[in-house]
């Protein structure tokens, strides 16, 4: 019987409501395994989820069923809700609306899973808002400074 085969790899970026540095290092790396188990619930490869205080870059295989939209809002609705039910802040997180994606080639999923892995490193020589320019421009996505996310001075 024939089938359809196929494996599109996407990376999510988004960030905490008012990029605000919420995402504290005692709970983060809950957060993040939270996010990868939503991943593998709606049956999507999960490759990697890492980030720093104030966003996050998820990367997953993801199966052409899958609508890229429809999984981001459900790993940011149901990681908000899980934060706010563990009460790890003690106001109400929220994730800022909007997120950026990216596809890639099977032969880039290396590059990029180290990419992801060491954002720690990596924001030390470069704000979140640097990054997030220059995916748009590598991906030579169209964007209005005015319509990205609400920045805080860097």
């Amino acid at each position: 019987m024939a089938g359809t085969f196929s494996q599109i790899y996407i990376q999510y970026v988004f960030t905490v409501k008012g990029k605000a540095n919420l995402l504290q290092k005692p709970w983060r790396d809950e957060v993040f395994r939270y996010m990868a188990g939503i991943i593998k619930g709606k049956n999507q490869k999960s490759i990697i989820v890492n980030g720093v205080a104030d966003h996050v870059h998820v990367f997953v295989g993801l199966k052409p069923t899958m609508c890229v939209a429809d999984l981001v809002r459900d790993i940011k609705n149901n990681s908000s809700k899980f934060i706010n039910d563990q009460k790890f802040l003690k106001g109400k997180f929220e994730w800022q609306e909007g997120y950026g994606s990216f596809s890639y080639a099977h032969s880039q999923i290396e590059n990029v899973y180290q990419y992801i892995a060491k954002q720690e490193e990596h924001h030390r020589k470069k704000t979140f808002k640097e990054e997030y320019i220059e995916f748009l421009e590598k991906f030579e996505v169209e964007y209005n400074e005015k319509y990205l996310f609400d920045w805080i001075d860097e």
